[in-house]
């Protein structure tokens, strides 16, 4: 998608709440993170095209209302982290979208997907940078799980 591509204006208004609602939803769907990540950037002025993809997500979680996290007691719980880019992923400045995920036990803990601050010059550069982004996390949430006597 891109910022400006020549299709008419979509409803501001209705397209801000839609996307607050997707933002809202990720608390407990972070199966939708990307894709409310992705039309959050076009809310200063949205076209028909990314209210298309809004809806889109719409039917998805319509066909997906059985999804969430699911917890459950465990013996021992081990803290585990993914990562991944992707490269030059937003056609109008060229920066790349990072995401990562982390579980804990049975269900997952922490996520985020962001787009980078800089732009990477090559799929591994874009692969470096979300490297470095979730080392950093897995080391903050050892810190916490060590503070409460959970050490990994």
């Amino acid at each position: 998608m891109r910022k400006f591509d020549g299709a008419k204006k979509a409803d501001a208004k209705k397209y801000r709440s839609l996307v607050g609602s997707f933002l809202y939803h990720t608390a407990t769907r972070p199966d939708i993170m990307f894709a409310a990540s992705l039309i959050s950037r076009y809310m200063q002025e949205p076209r028909q095209i990314h209210f298309r993809a809004a809806k889109r997500v719409l039917r998805y979680l319509q066909g997906t209302l059985d999804y969430g996290i699911l917890f459950t007691a465990v013996e021992k719980s081990r803290l585990i982290g993914y990562t991944d880019s992707d490269w030059a992923g937003c056609l109008d400045d060229m920066k790349s979208t990072a995401a990562y995920v982390f579980s804990l036990g049975s269900g997952i803990c922490s996520w985020a997907s962001k787009k980078q601050n800089v732009v990477a010059q090559s799929t591994a550069e874009a692969e470096y940078i979300a490297a470095a982004k979730v080392a950093s996390q897995a080391v903050w949430l050892r810190r916490i799980l060590e503070d409460i006597s959970e050490k990994q």
